[in-house]
């Protein structure tokens, strides 16, 4: 979070704790509402302090808005790969190379005859790999794409130190054994 919005934050915490605690003494009778009625109308009618009033109230309103419609990130998103920074620079991996070592996990599975692999980045930066299949007849689909998952997490921790929240597999087709016979 930036610097001005913690301090955006703050302000807007404490101006609407104070007019909770206010509610709360009115209500329960701690504070009598005439009290409350009567510094309100004192604070309204004197042109200093409705001035300062209207500003506390639009601050406020401000402050909701840019709650509601605008967020801020500290990690920069980057639509073309996973941005990362440390003490010493920034690296950006780019989706193609997160797809190519997903690629290579996948090539070690011989059951595999077709492969298509999309990566996303959702809303909290956490890596989705999205993984098209097409397999032999004879392969257990559970247990592959079990395996595959697991190898695919573990080649992109490995290489790139990311952590993957979700492998989904898609299966889309299986490959059928064609027979090539001659017809005279």
């Amino acid at each position: 979070m930036k610097k001005i919005d913690k301090i955006i934050l703050v302000l807007f915490s404490v101006i609407i704790f104070l007019q909770s605690i206010l509610l709360i003494c009115v209500i329960t009778g701690i504070v009598n509402f005439t009290t409350v009625e009567r510094f309100v109308t004192l604070l309204l009618y004197q042109d200093k302090a409705s001035k300062i009033v209207l500003a506390i109230a639009l601050i406020c309103l401000i402050c909701s808005l840019k709650a509601i419609f605008f967020s801020s990130s500290d990690q920069p998103k980057s639509k073309s790969g996973i941005l990362m920074q440390n003490d010493n620079g920034k690296l950006l991996i780019s989706k193609a190379t997160i797809e190519n070592i997903v690629m290579s996990a996948v090539q070690g599975f011989n059951s595999i005859t077709d492969v298509s692999v999309s990566t996303e980045l959702d809303n909290f930066n956490n890596l989705i790999v999205n993984v098209n299949l097409v397999v032999s007849s004879n392969v257990v689909i559970k247990e592959l794409t079990l395996s595959m998952q697991n190898k695919i997490k573990e080649e992109i921790k490995k290489t790139s130190d990311l952590d993957v929240k979700e492998v989904n597999v898609k299966i889309t087709n299986i490959a059928t054994e064609q027979n090539n016979t001659n017809q005279n």
